[in-house]
């Protein structure tokens, strides 16, 4: 997901504990991919990784800051032993009870209560915990294809969870257990077909966003 909007960062590091998921799953490939850049930077640069890599968060009832993106790296984050990110606060919305609350993030499209086969579920579903994310082969799949050149990097919200719910519908999940590259290879000309043409970033034979 990428944001359009103004953020603003809190100037002292926040728990990893603490975050709160927007979304149901993540692409566990990318998040062992992120995990790998981590241990790949070079040993004196972890400060800097970390202040170019700001968390975008709503702060929440009860002052829960709620991460509205980089929720593969938070997550790649906790795995490798970090405690504490920067924080960037994209809303300040903590006066709502919760209810309305996530009635507004909802509304604002600051969530994605969809489970790892794209299915809608109640707020009541959201996880409470970055370790709480599940896997979803398909969001792995859908990132692979934009590196690949498959359809174009966009500002649309949650765009690669789009992309996953359209290969979803053409590919089994069989295949993506049995050879993932192959299912990219697969998978780029189906994004950049016509049927994908409705997608943020489509970059088809007439053009694309």
């Amino acid at each position: 997901m990428a944001l359009s909007h103004p953020i603003h960062p809190i100037l002292h590091p926040v728990p990893i504990e603490d975050l709160r998921p927007t979304q149901m799953t993540v692409g566990m490939r990318e998040v062992r991919a992120k995990r790998n850049q981590w241990r790949d930077r070079p040993r004196d640069a972890a400060g800097k990784y970390l202040g170019s890599h700001m968390i975008p968060a709503v702060i929440g009832p009860d002052n829960h800051p709620w991460i509205v993106d980089h929720h593969h790296l938070a997550l790649a984050m906790h795995k490798e032993g970090v405690t504490e990110v920067m924080v960037s606060v994209v809303a300040r919305l903590d006066a709502l009870p919760k209810k309305r609350f996530l009635a507004f993030m909802d509304a604002r499209n600051w969530l994605h209560p969809y489970d790892e086969k794209g299915r809608r579920r109640e707020f009541d579903d959201l996880p409470r915990r970055l370790t709480d994310l599940v896997d979803d082969p398909y969001r792995s799949l859908a990132g692979e294809v934009r590196r690949a050149g498959g359809y174009a990097k966009s500002a649309t919200p949650y765009t690669e969870f789009l992309w996953a719910d359209f290969f979803r519908d053409r590919i089994k999940t069989g295949h993506l257990d049995d050879d993932f590259d192959a299912c990219v290879v697969a998978a780029v000309p189906l994004a950049r077909g016509p049927d994908a043409r409705h997608l943020p970033g489509w970059a088809g034979a007439d053009g694309g966003d």
